[in-house]
């Protein structure tokens, strides 16, 4: 069994996995539904995954950890963290909630998942830090693809935070080496280095496009050397 399963209150952890549907068909059970700890358990998570990124990656900026809270803690992903911990044939669900595919619904699995973490917080004396440690293990089974999808994490960033783990806590830097083509089509050449190495070079229209082009570079042989 999961550690964040495991409670000194089993009636409080009872509580966590009761969805509303269940206590709409048991009306005379005297049980509460989940919604409140649901309520607590998303506040915590915000603030730890905020924490995690700030501390994990120190150069990231404001924007780019936004962007990371945001997927570390979206319906899917905590919905893999309830299967991952065991809620998905716990959660207590009414007989059409469970006719509908409850046990498989991403937004159940979210948000019991929110509901057992608000619980455990409360089952240990409001003490953040017994949850924070098994938490943080769940942020870190998160590959980035997941966090972020490809296609939505910029070159630059994937580039960035390769260097930041691999080699070094400065960030690399792009200098454009060459200016030049027809006002309606200008030409730029840039480079990307991590301290006086080259990783990767290319063209674009405009700086922007030529930084792009050089981290996409530097990922090529990243990827060509095994690195990646």
């Amino acid at each position: 069994m999961h550690q964040l399963l495991i409670f000194h209150d089993e009636k409080l952890l009872r509580q966590a996995l009761t969805h509303r549907s269940y206590i709409n068909e048991n009306p005379g059970t005297g049980e509460v539904n989940n919604e409140r700890l649901e309520f607590l358990g998303d506040a915590l998570l915000n603030f730890l995954s905020g924490e995690y990124l700030y501390h994990r990656y120190p150069h990231m900026a404001e924007d780019e950890m936004t962007r990371w809270r945001s997927a570390l803690v979206d319906e899917k992903q905590l919905a893999r963290f309830a299967i991952e911990i065991g809620l998905d044939l716990r959660m207590r669900l009414g007989k059409g909630a469970i006719r509908e595919g409850g046990f498989t619904n991403p937004n159940l699995l979210s948000s019991t998942f929110e509901a057992v973490i608000g619980a455990y917080y409360l089952d240990n004396n409001a003490d953040i830090n017994s949850l924070r440690s098994h938490v943080q293990e769940l942020f870190d089974s998160v590959p980035d693809s997941i966090v972020l999808p490809r296609s939505d994490i910029d070159c630059k960033g994937r580039f960035q935070q390769w260097v930041l783990a691999h080699i070094d806590t400065t960030p690399p830097k792009y200098i454009t080496i060459h200016a030049g083509g027809a006002p309606h089509t200008p030409e730029f050449l840039a480079q990307v280095f991590v301290g006086e190495k080259v990783y990767g070079e290319g063209n674009g229209r405009s700086k922007k496009e030529a930084e792009k082009r050089a981290a996409e570079d530097a990922l090529a042989k990243l990827k060509k050397r095994d690195l990646i």
